[in-house]
This record gives structure tokens, C-alpha cells and sequence, in this order.
């Protein structure tokens, strides 16, 4: 993947560059960025330059980073087990996926990743025996004598006991060793580790460059194209998902309808509860990865609602299709009285999920407090 692969981001890119150029490359260097926004792809062109400019076979090198297979350049990224690995997964056990996987999706999300490699239903992590994995593979010496770049992909979903081993080794990296860690959520990171790295904030990407690069990589009219990167909120891979009319977002569209159809019913009628309990129990049965997923679009939802309530209707881009929701009438129900406290809950609950809490439980306490916020009146204007 070179530079000219990865969409917008131009001012990185020519910072990257020019560090190199200069040989003021930090030996630790940490990429954050939102999912879509191009993190992997920008790591992924930057080991490549790396790689190739001071190679003595640049064409030989290009070929070999292009398919993903460049002995120098190490990959860890989160896995958990799976039909072939069955004990202590480990990155380099998912080599051939993770090639397939880059090659049909580089924008691809943590969630993209766990469906390809089948295990949606679990969570992915590094643990210490990727860290080990790690440790081992750079302490042997450059293949080509050159760098050796170790790229570190979600690098929040290293645990503990995983990044305490590499605190060592990223605070003094053998020779013209680079690490290269992309992350979506830097303050899940140990500060020891942020501590220790150079940190470059991926912006969202513009319309235009992902219009662009749909009507280049999808040959899609430029109509449409300016119409999926307005609904894209700078997240290529959300623009992609919605090109091809992912189907998990109707799924998520009738779970919320049915949520806050229910919890406005339940407020004063106890029978209703039990509605709320078998929603809850409903999607407790997907796996974690799915629930944080719909609670972000939940958040898109409640946020899209607000801004059409306060007449912002040139940003709003979320279109349902569920028959008979209306989201023009929706949209009074959520305002600045109650918006940073459903927030507030939404992400709450997002928190416990991702920390192994029973699903069932706190799916039902997030909507019985959704159904006493939704009632809550806008403050009145004095």
C-alpha cells in the first residue's frame, strides 16, 4: 500500500515524509483516529516507505509490502479463538486471514475483522502471549538490514499484563526498530505506554475525499457518491457499509424503533416491562461486539434527532425505512434537556458491556431510564 492508496490525510502524509527525509523518525509513534478515518492504511504506506526507500531492491521490497509478506514488517492486531485456533491465538497464527482481510477491507473495523475471521459473538484482545510473540519476532535482526517496522492495530485491546510486557521494549526498541500503534480510543491505552510514543490525530475525512474515492474504487455516479459521503461522517468504511446497504444498520434501525416505541409506552404501565425485558433478552443473545455497535448507532440515532429538532436539517443524513416511524416526530423528544444525560447512560452501558457485564442486565436498566428521559420536557426559554 503506498501513500497515494490511503485517502486524504494529505498533511500526514507529508509529515511522515519529511521526518523520514530528515531522519527524525521517532521509534515510537502512536495513530489516532476514529474507525474509517485511516489509520491501518496510513501505517501500513508509511512501513512500506520505510521499508522500500532505503532498501537496495526497492521494486522487490514494493511487491513484497504490497502483498503484505515483507519479513520487516511485523503485524499484531486483536484475535481470540476460532474454529482453527483453538488455544493461546496469537496474530501470527491469522497471517493468511489478516492478508485477505487487508486486501478486501483496509478500512475495515475491529467488529469487519471478527466477522471475517468468524467469531462476531466473541471479543478480541492481546493478551501476554502476543506480547511474547512480539518480544521474539523483533529480537531477531532485520531481514533486509534495514528498519523493522511492528505495527500495532487497536492497540486499546492490549491488555494489561500485554502492554506491561512491551513497556520494556517500546521504551528502548533494539536498532531501527519502529513501532507503529493505530488506536480509535487512546485513553484505554496505559499512560505509560502514550507516554512513550509520538502522537498523531487522524481527523475525519472530507466529503469530497471519500466521494472521490467511491467514484474511483466503486465506480459509483458522483451523485451518489456526494450523497454516502455526506451520510459518512468522514468514516470510509461507514461509506462502503452504506454504498452496499449494510444489513446489520436495518437490524439496528428496528431494534431502536422497537426500543423507544416500547419505553414510551412503558412509562405508568407495569405491563410494559416485560416488553423491555424481552427486547433486553434479545439483544443480550448477539454477541458483545454487535451490542457496542448498536448502542453507537443508537448515540447516531438520538443525535441526528436532535439536530433536525433544532432545524439543523442541511447535516441530518440518517434516512429509516422502517414503515410508520417517522423521525420528524421523533426528533421533539430529544433536545438539550435530556440529550447529554441519555449520552451519558448510552455510553455508560456501552462501558460495562465492554467489560463483561451481563448484557440482559444492563440493556434493561439503560431502558428503564430511556423511558423516564424521553418524557423528560425541554427546558422552557426565558
Amino acid at each position: 500500500m503506498f501513500f497515494k492508496d490511503v485517502i486524504g490525510q494529505n498533511h500526514i502524509k507529508d509529515h511522515l515524509k519529511s521526518t523520514a527525509e530528515r531522519g527524525r523518525i521517532p521509534h515510537a509513534q502512536l495513530f489516532v483516529g476514529k474507525e474509517g478515518f485511516g489509520t491501518l492504511p496510513m501505517a501500513i504506506a508509511y512501513a512500506q516507505y520505510l521499508l522500500c526507500t532505503t532498501s537496495k531492491d526497492e521494486e522487490s521490497c514494493k511487491i513484497k509490502c504490497e502483498k503484505l509478506a515483507h519479513p520487516d514488517m511485523h503485524f499484531a492486531f486483536p484475535v481470540t479463538s476460532n474454529d482453527k485456533v483453538k488455544r493461546h491465538p496469537i496474530s501470527n497464527l491469522f497471517l493468511e486471514d489478516w492478508r485477505s482481510f487487508i486486501k478486501e477491507q483496509p478500512y475495515g473495523s475491529l467488529y469487519n475483522w471478527l466477522q471475517f475471521i468468524g467469531v462476531e459473538n466473541k471479543q478480541g484482545l492481546m493478551g501476554v502471549d502476543e506480547a511474547e510473540s512480539i518480544v521474539k519476532s523483533l529480537k531477531l535482526k532485520s531481514y533486509e538490514g534495514g528498519f523493522k517496522v511492528m505495527i500495532i492495530w487497536m492497540a486499546e485491546k492490549m491488555n494489561i499484563s500485554a502492554a506491561n510486557k512491551l513497556l520494556k521494549l517500546i521504551e528502548e526498541p533494539p536498532e531501527n526498530t519502529i513501532f507503529i500503534l493505530c488506536t480509535e480510543d487512546e485513553e484505554q491505552i496505559i499512560n505509560t505506554i502514550k507516554s512513550r510514543c509520538q502522537a498523531i490525530h487522524f481527523p475525519a475525512l472530507s466529503e469530497e475525499d471519500i466521494a472521490q474515492a467511491l467514484m474511483r474504487q466503486e465506480k459509483v455516479s458522483e451523485s451518489a457518491a456526494y450523497k454516502v459521503a455526506h451520510q459518512a461522517e468522514g468514516n470510509f468504511n461507514k461509506a462502503i457499509h452504506t454504498l452496499h446497504h449494510d444489513s446489520s444498520d436495518i437490524i439496528f434501525e428496528t431494534w431502536f424503533i422497537t426500543w423507544i416505541r416500547t419505553a414510551f409506552k412503558a412509562k405508568g404501565n407495569a405491563a410494559v416491562i416485560q416488553q423491555l425485558v424481552e427486547w433486553s433478552e434479545e439483544i443480550a443473545k448477539s454477541g458483545r461486539e454487535t451490542q457496542k455497535r448498536f448502542l453507537k448507532y443508537c448515540l447516531q440515532f438520538f443525535r441526528q434527532a436532535m439536530l433536525l429538532n433544532y432545524n439543523s436539517e442541511s447535516i441530518v443524513f440518517l434516512e429509516t425505512e422502517t414503515a410508520g416511524f417517522d423521525l420528524k416526530k421523533f426528533a421533539p423528544f430529544v433536545h438539550s434537556n435530556n440529550i447529554l444525560e441519555i449520552t451519558d447512560e448510552v455510553s455508560t452501558a456501552m462501558y460495562h458491556i465492554e467489560r463483561n457485564g451481563n448484557a440482559k442486565v444492563i440493556l434493561l436498566d439503560l431502558s428503564i431510564k430511556l423511558t423516564r428521559l424521553l418524557h423528560t420536557k425541554e427546558a422552557a426559554i426565558k
